[in-house]
């Protein structure tokens, strides 16, 4: 049977990333992305990004989201864009998890093209972060 995942919902999401990312297990980080077509359907296709170790600052995330834009424009116009980042090692949300998922939405942001809610995958589990738990906290 073949797997064509239709997004309605974040659970709907959830679900499509854990049926490609499972087995967990990762031997070095890596960046997912999906396209999502205008009517809800996932492109049969997945893109990694190998060698993820750093979020991208600056200049890097102007040049991620030119990609991603070019991306959309052509396979998927009016489009949107799933990402996820996979790590190695345990459960819980780490600095390094939050500072990728705000460089994710920022890419949505620059380049113009809405963002699914970004998920973190490592050997435990798979979980969202929404943007605003990815968000900075004010000390108020």
């Amino acid at each position: 049977m073949t797997f064509k995942p239709i997004i309605h919902s974040q659970q709907d999401l959830e679900d499509t990333w854990r049926r490609l990312m499972e087995p967990l297990g990762f031997s070095s980080p890596s960046v997912w992305l999906l396209l999502i077509a205008e009517d809800d359907q996932v492109l049969p296709r997945i893109t990694q990004i190998e060698d993820a170790d750093t979020p991208p600052r600056g200049g890097e995330l102007d040049g991620f989201a030119d990609i991603v834009r070019s991306m959309i424009d052509e396979f998927a116009p009016g489009g949107r864009v799933a990402f996820l980042h996979s790590r190695p090692g345990g459960p819980g949300l780490d600095p390094d998890d939050l500072a990728w998922a705000r460089a994710l939405y920022d890419v949505g942001h620059r380049c113009g093209v809405p963002v699914e809610v970004v998920h973190r995958a490592c050997d435990h589990d798979l979980v969202p972060i929404p943007m605003d738990d990815a968000l900075p906290h004010s000390a108020a």
